[in-house]
């Protein structure tokens, strides 16, 4: 193999790595996650939860989206098909152009939770607590967890359109 190719063949793999990680992530939060530990545990311990998983997920997915834009560029430079920026002259370009589209709207929908809907929760949650009305849910807290599960399952949504218009692209290649 010469080192081109083992350089595409490295960024393939990370570039799924990477996918599937920040895919998977969204998924189990989601769908999973949240949705128990909402139901499950009271408003403080939520708030904590809340917490230490955005100080432990928000690194790895910034750094997944961070590797999906370095090794996507490098695949799409590689590739037969691509005549340049904004070059829309056949099917491949138009599925790849849609995908950086939807990536760059996943990327801000994560932006926002991250720097303004999670940290609200979490605020939220221990100001729940604190005031010992942990059974009844604060107008704000219940608004901000709906925000939340509604932008987690936009942006699963969207990464699965993306998921599609990368299998579009590849089976015209």
């Amino acid at each position: 193999m010469t080192p081109s190719a083992w350089a595409l063949t490295l960024a393939y793999w990370l570039h799924m790595i990477a996918t599937v990680v920040w895919i998977g992530g969204l998924a189990a939060l989601s769908i999973f996650v949240l949705p128990a530990a909402r139901r499950s545990l009271p408003a403080e311990q939520f708030a904590l939860l809340l917490a230490d998983l955005q100080r432990r997920l928000d690194p790895v997915g910034w750094f997944c989206l961070a590797l999906l834009a370095g090794t996507g560029l490098f695949q799409m430079s590689a590739n037969p098909n691509y005549a340049g920026f904004l070059a829309v002259h056949n099917l491949w370009a138009v599925a790849i152009l849609v995908k950086h589209i939807l990536f760059l709207v996943m990327t801000g929908l994560s932006a926002y939770m991250t720097w303004a809907v999670l940290p609200g929760l979490s605020r939220a949650a221990l100001q729940q607590a604190s005031a010992a009305r942990s059974d009844q849910p604060a107008a704000a807290g219940e608004r901000l967890s709906r925000q939340e599960l509604r932008l987690l399952r936009l942006n699963l949504i969207l990464g699965l359109l993306v998921l599609g218009l990368t299998a579009l692209a590849r089976s015209v290649t």
